[in-house]
């Protein structure tokens, strides 16, 4: 973090802007606020030690001289010397004590600077402003854009319902509508529950197939988006890939994005119910199925892998990093994701995750909460300006296309930042940098909803008879298409 006030002018340290990082605006990791205070933090609390143990030592200086009082007589000058060096020695120690304890004052003071700066500008740029009275380094009146004002306003959608029946403050509070932000989670489990929208509920999600081929395969982060828009175009796959480096084993999982026909309804688990089970449900069904597909590819307890997910898939990867059972068999390190609303999920100490966005993609901002701002999680937002496709092939917005995201993670392998370098060598890690790997694309398959009907002749008694069921997984037929790039949700 850069600072205006530089070390050794005797003012406290203020923020300033960080340089430009061409069309990146980068949150999080080693280079993050967050880390920063925790690192001021720790900083203070190392003085505070040492000016503890100088305390001692200046109290035990303070002891030998008071029992040197008795000696004085037996050699006067001597004696009067040995005092007034032990007592010159403690006033040393106690001045560099209060200069400790002054400078552990100042740290404590810039770490509040930073943390007010940083509330005062989240609150400005959640209202719209930014400008350079209000410390935006261009200079300019700009509107936020589309995926913080879509994160706002789901976040505040509570808020807005309650001005708009015009319930009284004390009243809304009462009921929970002023409790804080939308909590997306029990919205989609309320969904569910309502009549006609069971199929939103999980059901199971097996492996029904698979296949294998050894493939040279890019393993940066550009590359591995790029394979997850390739595992996208075939409905309700994903692919593992096993990695051969060095003394061991690595595994990455390639999750895609929503899916829009193709397969017999309800039986793709990347369809539209997939999204509801990843932010209403952690994931239950597909995590299992991932479980399953890791297994049979060979993966064993304890192995080392990275999960990269798109969109939906993104939801599910993220999901991985906080399932307790999965984390128990697996050593998932990494978490890669692009255009994913995966603010609400925290994954477990220790995994590193790095997440793109456009600032003009919706989809991201969907859960209505930002993603933490941590030492392990690094959050990336691209500002590139967009083309507007046309009409026939808008999709969710120019801003969620894949293609734009693996354009970023180029942006983010070439930056010099240093949070982007540690995440990126996290990354590089646990996977490599690319080269002949063993690649297993599974195909999964949701669990069909159970038949619904009954059928009553007339006149007759009320007997019932259930519809016949769907024709077996295994038999159904396999689609050629799911839904477009620029589509997944």
């Amino acid at each position: 973090m850069a600072e205006a006030t530089p070390a050794g002018s005797g003012e406290v340290p203020r923020p300033s802007a960080p340089p430009a990082d061409g069309m990146l605006r980068i949150r999080g990791g080693i280079g993050g606020l967050r880390f920063q205070f925790e690192e001021l933090l720790a900083g203070a609390a190392a003085l505070d030690g040492v000016v503890h143990r100088l305390s001692a030592v200046e109290a035990e200086a303070d002891g030998v001289r008071r029992a040197l009082f008795d000696y004085q007589s037996d050699s006067y000058r001597s004696g009067s010397n040995a005092i007034i060096a032990v007592g010159e020695a403690g006033r040393d120690i106690g001045a560099v004590r209060a200069e400790l304890e002054h400078i552990a004052a100042q740290v404590r003071a810039s770490h509040r600077e930073y943390e007010f700066t940083e509330a005062r500008n989240a609150l400005l740029l959640r209202m719209g402003l930014s400008a350079a009275e209000y410390g935006s380094p261009q200079g300019l009146f700009e509107l936020p854009g589309v995926r913080d004002q879509v994160e706002h306003g789901v976040a505040m959608a509570p808020r807005s319902l309650a001005l708009l029946l015009g319930l009284p403050v004390p009243l809304a509070a009462a009921v929970g509508v002023l409790s804080g932000p939308t909590d997306v989670r029990r919205v989609i489990r309320d969904l569910a529950d309502a009549p006609g929208l069971g199929f939103l509920k999980p059901r199971p999600v097996t492996v029904v197939g698979s296949e294998t081929a050894t493939a040279e395969v890019d393993l940066s982060p550009a590359g591995l988006l790029r394979r997850a828009d390739a595992v996208g175009r075939t409905s309700g796959d994903i692919e593992v890939i096993r990695v051969d480096g060095g003394n061991r084993r690595a595994w990455v999982v390639i999750i895609p994005g929503t899916q829009l026909g193709g397969l017999p309804e309800g039986t793709n688990p990347f369809d539209t119910a997939g999204i509801a089970e990843g932010l209403g449900y952690d994931s239950q069904a597909t995590t299992a199925a991932i479980r399953q597909s890791l297994r049979q590819a060979g993966a064993e307890a304890g192995e080392q892998l990275a999960v990269v997910g798109y969109s939906q898939g993104g939801i599910h990867a993220m999901n991985l990093s906080k399932d307790k059972a999965f984390l128990a068999e697996f050593d998932l390190k990494f978490v890669l994701t692009a255009g994913s609303p995966v603010g609400g999920i925290n994954p477990e100490p220790g995994i590193g995750s790095l997440h793109l966005e456009h600032q003009h993609d919706w989809v991201p901002g969907a859960d209505g909460l930002a993603n933490a701002d941590t030492k392990d999680r690094v959050t990336v937002t691209l500002t590139n300006d967009l083309v507007l496709p046309p009409p026939h092939d808008f999709g969710l917005g120019p801003g969620h296309r894949l293609e734009n995201y693996a354009a970023g993670a180029e942006a983010v392998s070439a930056s010099r930042d240093p949070s982007l370098r540690a995440s990126t060598a996290a990354l590089a890690a646990v996977v490599g940098v690319g080269g002949s790997a063993t690649v297993t694309r599974f195909s999964l398959r949701r669990e069909p909803l159970p038949a619904q009907g009954v059928v009553t002749a007339p006149g007759a008694d009320r007997r019932t008879r259930v519809l016949p069921p769907s024709r077996p997984l295994a038999d159904a037929p396999q689609a050629a298409k799911a839904a477009p790039a620029g589509v997944p949700g």
